[in-house]
Order: C-alpha cells, then structure tokens, then sequence
C-alpha cells in the first residue's frame, strides 16, 4: 500500500506565516524596491501578504499548486528551498525557517 504524502502541519503553516512577515520585515530593512517583481510607479510597502504572493509564484512554478494548504511536508522544503536561494542571490538576505521554539516564543 502506497503511503500518501503528508500535508503540511498546522506548525508549518503557522511558520510559513512568520517567514513572510520576516522576510517583509527584512525586505523593509534592506529597501528592497518592490519595483523589482512589479512595475509599480510608486513605493508599496512590503507586506506578509505580498512576500506571500512571491512565494506563490515559485509554488506554482515548481509544484504546480495554488493553495499553501495543499502543499505537502516535503513540497514546503522544496519551495523554501528556492525562495530563499532567490532571496539570498538576489539580496545577500538569509531568513531562516521558522522554528518551533521561535513559534512557542511568539505565543507568549
């Protein structure tokens, strides 16, 4: 009997939520100009609903899904993966994955 893959957990998608607001943040920090993915005649502030979009992108490009909560455990890597190798190149920016101590220290 095939196993089927496992879909992400609610811990994932929770950290998936603080990796866009981080990378928000760090975009922000860095004045990364939005203008760079959109041609946009004015400044927009970064958002976790924006850098949540950018990642939708590389999702559908590389596991063909639209829906973050259809993605499996191991196509979050994936993404994660090549999301953060473009933030890296094109940047010099590091946002690690969201860890579950980091997600306990946000609840308190």
């Amino acid at each position: 009997m095939e196993k089927t893959p496992s879909k992400r957990t609610n811990q994932q998608n929770k950290a998936l939520h603080v990796l866009f607001a981080l990378v928000a943040d760090e975009f922000e920090k860095a004045g990364v100009e939005m203008s760079i993915f959109a041609k946009l005649p004015i400044r927009v502030p970064w958002s976790e609903v924006i850098v949540k979009e950018l990642w939708r992108a590389i999702q559908i490009a590389q596991v063909n899904k639209v829906s973050t909560s259809k993605l499996t455990r191991k196509e979050i890597e994936l993404v994660y993966d090549t999301f953060n190798r473009m933030i890296a190149e094109e940047f010099h920016l590091h946002i690690a994955f969201p860890s579950i101590q980091q997600l306990l220290q946000d609840n308190e």
